[in-house]
C-alpha cells in the first residue's frame, strides 16, 4: 500500500491519474482495484490527494448522488479541472510523468 500512497502523493495539482496508471507506476500492474482499497485504508494523517485518482473512462467512481462524488468533483474544480458531462478530458488534465521524474522520485 505504501507504494500506492507514494505514487498518489506525486500526482500534481490540476492533473489526474487512473487507478490502473497508479498501480502500474507502483509496480502492481493489473491491480487497479487494489489502488482503490489502498486509498480507502490510508491513514488520514497522510493527506493524500485521493481526489486526483479517477477511473480509466475519465469518470469519478462514486455514485453521482453521493457525498463522496460531490466532494471529489468540488476538489477537482478547485484545482481547475473541469468535468464535462461527468467526464474529465485526459488530454487536458491527465498526468504524464516523464521517466526522469519517476526514476528520481519513486523510492522503489
Amino acid at each position: 500500500m505504501q507504494r500506492i500512497w507514494w505514487v498518489v502523493a506525486m500526482i500534481p495539482s490540476g492533473r489526474v491519474a487512473s487507478y490502473g496508471m497508479v498501480a502500474d507506476i507502483a509496480g502492481l500492474p493489473g491491480r487497479a482495484r487494489y489502488v482503490s482499497r489502498a486509498l480507502q485504508q490510508a491513514p488520514a494523517t497522510l493527506t493524500l490527494p485521493w481526489h486526483r485518482v479517477i477511473n480509466a473512462q475519465g469518470k469519478l467512481s462514486f455514485a453521482k448522488d453521493s457525498d463522496a462524488y460531490r466532494e471529489q468533483s468540488q476538489r477537482l474544480r478547485s484545482e481547475g479541472i473541469l468535468l464535462n458531462q461527468g467526464k474529465i478530458c485526459w488530454s487536458d488534465y491527465g498526468w504524464q510523468p516523464d521517466i526522469a521524474t519517476l526514476v528520481m522520485s519513486v523510492p522503489f
